[in-house]
């Protein structure tokens, strides 16, 4: 490794090498726990996955209403209740027409995000809509994973993880200048295009491999699904920045929170499943 590399990582990151490799070592030991998980649960099928979805889905809310309600445990358990009930209803009566409800989430959260852009001190998340907004933009999204093809979770899953994983190395060795320093101020122009390349790259083998689309398809699905994953982070950037945390909770070691996690992956799984609506990749 040489040393200009090195400062790069530091630079980019305002730390020292060592604290970059310490973290590079949690992020890379949290991955090797969770990826087997994730693995045996698209080989065992929906029942799996649907408990899967539910777990995630019971810390996913816990950590976004702490974000609004840290002192009233009460409120978040009955949140993660009725996400249950959620989740448990479309397991049991999958109904397609909820997909236009989570896009109109999505443009209610990508308007919050341009409005903090463009004025951080007016901007207000609806708070009377919280509760609603938790159910939907956690196990509202996630409940999509229960009908997917086991190759399309994968695909989405896939698109994800290489979204962030080639952005975070991309950004740390190479980046410098800023994607949207008001929202994310570590986000760099190259640590996008390395999530960019890396995502589609990997959805091409993915597709070429497996699926049943055209090759420029699998180009065209893998920069929208980075471009999903990107406002994804985003939308949680700015949530963050405005409530003035910094991490949404401290389960996966070199992540944050779980939603730190996963927050790429509400955007990316909704999306995938709007373009599938006019383009079949797994037939």
């Amino acid at each position: 490794m040489n040393t200009s590399s090195g400062s790069a990582a530091s630079e980019a990151y305002g730390r020292h090498p060592m604290s970059f490799l310490s973290s590079h070592i949690q992020r890379l030991l949290t991955a090797l726990v969770l990826l087997p998980l994730l693995a045996w649960a698209i080989a065992s099928g929906p029942v799996v996955i649907g408990l899967l979805v539910g777990l995630v889905s019971v810390f996913g809310l816990w950590e976004f209403y702490s974000f609004f309600w840290p002192d009233h445990p009460l409120r978040k358990a009955g949140g993660i209740v009725l996400g249950g009930l959620v989740i448990a209803w479309q397991a049991a009566s999958p109904n397609p027409a909820a997909l236009p409800f989570l896009l109109a989430l999505w443009a209610g959260n990508l308007f919050f995000l341009t409005q903090y852009a463009r004025d951080a001190e007016s901007a207000q998340p609806a708070d009377g809509m919280i509760f609603s907004i938790g159910l939907m933009y956690i196990p509202g999204v996630l409940q999509l994973f229960i009908h997917l093809h086991p190759l399309e979770i994968v695909l989405v899953l896939l698109a994800t993880f290489a979204s962030d994983t080639g952005a975070y190395y991309a950004g740390c060795w190479w980046g410098r200048r800023k994607v949207w320093p008001v929202i994310s101020p570590k986000k760099t122009w190259m640590g996008s295009m390395g999530g960019l390349g890396l995502c589609i790259t990997l959805s091409l083998v993915l597709g070429l491999a497996f699926g049943d689309a055209a090759w420029y398809h699998w180009i065209w699905v893998g920069a929208v699904l980075n471009i999903a994953a990107q406002f994804g982070d985003f939308f949680e950037s700015a949530l963050k920045r405005k409530l003035q945390i910094k991490d949404s909770g401290r389960l996966l070691p070199g992540h944050g929170g779980l939603l730190d996690r996963i927050d790429s992956l509400l955007l990316v799984l909704p999306v995938y499943a709007a373009v599938t609506i006019f383009l079949p990749l797994f037939l």
